[in-house]
């Protein structure tokens, strides 16, 4: 039912709407006397009431648009009177974004940007009391007594038992019998004592720091005192310093508690602290090891408490320094530090591994080729993480021209890293299959993220959503840069079979008649016959060409899509916060820490690429996998893990248009930047790479882009039609797996 206008205020989306009419219900004349004329109000009103329930950081696809704030007596025309009813039916895609500051809100705002990296993670540091209560648990420190802890026998507690707890424990035993051996250090030789049985199962139990209690009340009864919430007398604690002078018995005590007890019991946990970490779920036992290090261990023995919790107690007069009830939380892949995420921080050391091995052990006595090419290939993955996050922090404090010239510049770089080290390796020695694998790498990633991003995000999404629906007009954008650059590319490749000589290897009569049928084998269309008339007098102009205007196009999609019609994405950023949100930023990386960031990791990139290509020769001669298949896999769809990691995760927060924008962003910028990229790297540095690609990259090629713009036709998907592209995307996988090596290979 729509909604009279009042005097003054016009048919428009406005901050009260009314429920949303059937489509076949009957129109209300207009009050001016406009009863033949489409109701734009009503339509506006309709859509507003259907969607207009945004939430989140990143928001749902609605209308909620915002009266503006002047005087009632001067209130402007809405949307509806100002444009005509298409525009208005714009308004139904109007993605209305709630940020917590201006900073966030640029990055949320740079997403929905044609041209720009779409990036899932926070550039700020979100306000503790907007974090859930999952997440305020994992940044909690290990000194909480709650009062009901639950069952501590669990899988994680026991995989603790079996992985740390046993040897643990066994060497606190050892360490207190050196202490006591030694007389003097019998104090802390207790303390090992009741630790030992403490991280056996530290699970419900409790150690406090204590004040230390005068030395005549320490002496007198030779029981502590006892507690309603740890139940019983505090264990009897042999302070030896009663009888000895107090000031010679502590110094030595804690002398040689540093050299005997100390270093080992340190060593020991700093190993429990780093595998735990590594294996993210069971952070909070490296917390709890790295806690014991630098706290427990390092106080006098009688002011150290380990004590049994009950339920229905509550806690001690102290300091709580460490309460653990669960050893492993499977939440903790949501854990970040600085803004990084636990599992780039986990695999930053990969890289220095990987730079220190690659170029001190060149002779490879360590380790071989194969080894140093995957550890190469997988620190490709943490800088790709790295890079995309400075480009989205220094995107989201900078302004628009600023950002843009940043993405354009850096947005690519992973991916132009690698083929350029392949092709410039490929020329010196002489070898035309390092130009083969970076065609099959270039048609893997097109191939990629037309298909398996946005098929799996769809898959995934949809086992949260029924249904999701996405930005037609948006994705159509995509869809036609997409049908153009994938015609630009292939366009020397089909001119080349049409004018070229085909040339044939070797050639078997299957009939003993002479006019019969032959078999020919690795044949292929010769375009330097008559010294190369066909290619550099059409074939090359034609690249040229091609390699010209794929960038122009892409700029004039960048101009159409951020200036003349950005009502098809129509951002908005609300002006109303959640509760305790805070509006000033508090950024995790500064721009210049960014830009530094960006810059080594760049020049880390352009080391592991170099040393990916450097061990890949063993690879691509001894494998009797198809070099198609290792450049359409692994080298094609190793670096894009990062975005569709980010894609998975907007996918699960049903907002399907940012998944699908991954894709469709990375394939067209593959054809409309990288390739003209390359273009115009062999100009100046001449290799063996020419845009002449098999058929199989261009039947491919051209199939996924066409099965892509089928699916997304309607602007809505689901489960089903997602796994069709990730069982197509398998079956392309299946022909290049079977297929031939590549002419030169």
């Amino acid at each position: 039912l729509s909604r009279r206008a009042e005097p003054g205020q016009g048919w428009g989306c406005g901050p009260r709407v009314t429920p949303a009419a059937p489509a076949d219900a009957p129109k209300v004349p207009d009050s001016r006397g406009d009863s033949d004329g489409p109701r734009r109000g009503s339509l506006c009103e309709r859509h507003c009431a259907a969607i207009n329930n945004v939430q989140g950081d990143l928001g749902e696809l609605g209308c909620h648009l915002h009266r503006p704030r002047v005087p009632p007596a001067t209130s402007t025309p809405s949307c509806c009177q100002q444009h005509s009813e298409e525009v208005c039916e714009s308004c139904v895609v109007k993605t209305t974004l709630t940020a917590e500051n201006a900073v966030e809100a640029n990055k949320l705002s740079n997403n929905y940007k044609f041209g720009f990296k779409k990036w899932k993670s926070h550039v700020t540091a979100r306000p503790w009391e907007d974090r859930s209560e999952i997440v305020k648990e994992l940044y909690s420190d290990l000194n909480i007594v709650r009062g009901s802890g639950g069952s501590m026998l669990t899988c994680g507690n026991v995989l603790y038992l079996l992985l740390f707890g046993w040897w643990l424990s066994l060497l606190y035993v050892l360490v207190a019998a050196v202490m006591f051996i030694t007389v003097m250090g019998a104090p802390y030789g207790e303390l090992c004592w009741d630790l030992a049985r403490y991280f056996l199962w530290p699970f419900g139990k409790v150690i406090q720091k204590v004040e230390v209690p005068k030395s005549h009340q320490a002496c007198e009864a030779g029981v502590g005192e006892s507690s309603a919430l740890l139940g019983g007398p505090s264990p009897l604690r042999w302070r030896p310093r009663c009888w000895l002078g107090t000031g010679y018995w502590h110094h030595a005590s804690t002398a040689v508690w540093l050299c005997l007890g100390y270093p080992v019991l340190a060593l020991a946990h700093g190993l429990v602290c780093v595998t735990a970490w590594l294996l993210i779920v069971l952070i909070p036992v490296a917390k709890l090891s790295a806690r014991a290090t630098s706290r427990v261990l390092l106080l006098p023995p009688e002011r150290v408490l380990v004590r049994h919790l009950r339920m229905t107690e509550v806690p001690l007069e102290g300091e709580v320094i460490l309460c653990c009830y669960r050893a492993a939380n499977p939440y903790y892949y949501k854990y970040a530090v600085d803004g990084i995420n636990v599992f780039a921080v986990n695999l930053l050391p990969l890289v220095l591994v990987t730079l220190v091995l690659g170029y001190v052990d060149s002779p490879n006595h360590l380790t071989s080729s194969a080894v140093k090419f995957t550890l190469a290939l997988l620190s490709i993955m943490p800088l790709s993480y790295y890079i995309g996050m400075a480009i989205a922090s220094i995107s989201a404090q900078s302004n628009f021209a600023v950002g843009a010239v940043v993405n354009a510049t850096f947005g690519s770089i992973t991916e132009l890293t690698f083929y350029i080290t392949a092709l410039i390796k490929g020329s010196r020695e002489g070898n035309r299959c390092y130009a083969e694998v970076v065609k099959s790498a270039l048609t893997g990633t097109l191939v990629g993220c037309v298909l398996f991003v946005p098929g799996l995000c769809m898959v995934i999404g949809g086992i949260r959503h029924q249904e999701q629906r996405f930005n037609s007009r948006s994705a159509g954008i995509s869809s036609a840069l997409l049908f153009l650059s994938v015609g630009g590319v292939f366009a020397p490749t089909l001119f080349s079979k049409v004018y070229g000589k085909l040339v044939c290897g070797e050639c078997h009569n299957v009939t003993q008649n002479p006019l019969g049928h032959y078999l020919c084998h690795n044949c292929h269309f010769d375009l330097m016959d008559n010294n190369g008339t066909l290619y550099y007098s059409h074939v090359q102009p034609l690249v040229y060409t091609v390699s010209i205007l794929l960038p122009a196009a892409y700029l004039i999609g960048l101009f159409f899509t951020l200036k003349t019609h950005t009502h098809i994405y129509d951002i908005h950023i609300s002006d109303c916060h959640m509760p305790g949100h805070h509006h000033s930023a508090v950024v995790h990386w500064s721009r210049w820490r960014a830009l530094v960031i960006l810059l080594l990791s760049t020049l880390c990139m352009s080391a592991c690429a170099d040393l990916a290509t450097e061990h890949i020769s063993p690879i691509l001669t001894n494998s009797t996998i198809s070099q198609y298949f290792i450049g359409v896999t692994v080298l094609a769809m190793v670096p894009e893990l990062p975005e569709i990691v980010n894609g998975i995760q907007f996918a699960l927060q049903n907002n399907l248009s940012l998944s699908i924008e991954i894709g469709n962003c990375i394939a067209v910028q593959v054809c409309m930047l990288q390739i003209p990229i390359l273009v115009l790297f062999t100009i100046f540095y001449p290799t063996n790479f020419t845009l002449v690609f098999s058929d199989l990259h261009v039947y491919a090629s051209m199939f996924s882009v066409v099965l892509m713009n089928y699916i997304f036709m309607d602007g809505k998907c689901d489960y089903f039609q997602g796994t069709v592209l990730v069982m197509v995307y398998f079956i392309l996988l299946a022909v290049y797996f079977f297929a031939p090596s590549p002419s030169g290979c």
